[in-house]
């Protein structure tokens, strides 16, 4: 007899992370590495989302881990585990950022100044993809639209994540849906 592959609902998922939490939270490796198992994919995304680039969301996801790992013990079970995870991701991106925008201070150039104008040509090899589309955001614009419009945080989420007022998330994310829709050639 064939056997049916059941996924777990959202429900079961959260009950199956509140027993790995608390025994991790405890020391036990194993139960912290099915933590990692399942988040390890979600995380990596919404890195790789933010920062743009394959390495550095590479980077930001074993540090959001790292970092998991040293503060379980103190985790609440206020949020979803998954939630609190998120924050600690985003927490390491906007770190991330702020010590490379450190570190190249000295560089002043622009994307214009390095990118050469876009030009009829370009267009004629179709439209950009999502992701790329995505990828040419602004900073904070594309933060937001990952947070709220991919993974759907509230807008209350996402700007404490973020460090910004709710109102701050709303205004980027529409300034997100217009900047995409230009790109995508859906503003006609």
């Amino acid at each position: 007899m064939a056997q049916v592959l059941q996924f777990p609902d959202e429900a079961e998922r959260t009950a199956q992370d509140a027993d790995a939490v608390v025994a991790a939270a405890g020391g036990d490796r194993r139960a912290f590495e099915r933590l990692y198992r399942r988040h390890a994919p979600e995380v990596h995304g919404l890195c790789l989302r933010m920062t743009g680039r394959r390495d550095v969301a590479e980077d930001c996801t074993q540090e959001a881990f790292i970092a998991a790992w040293r503060a379980l013990p103190r985790f609440e079970s206020r949020s979803r585990f998954s939630t609190w995870l998120h924050r600690i991701a985003v927490n390491t991106v906007l770190a991330r950022r702020r010590g490379l925008a450190a570190a190249q201070e000295s560089v002043a150039l622009s994307l214009d100044e390095v990118l050469p104008a876009a030009t009829d040509a370009d267009d004629a090899v179709g439209p950009l993809d999502l992701e790329r589309a995505i990828e040419r955001l602004p900073e904070g614009a594309r933060h937001v639209l990952v947070l709220v419009g991919i993974y759907g945080h509230s807008h209350d989420e996402a700007g404490e994540m973020l460090g910004i007022a709710a109102g701050t998330c709303k205004a980027q994310l529409h300034r997100a849906r217009q900047l995409l829709s230009r790109q995508l050639g859906l503003d006609t």
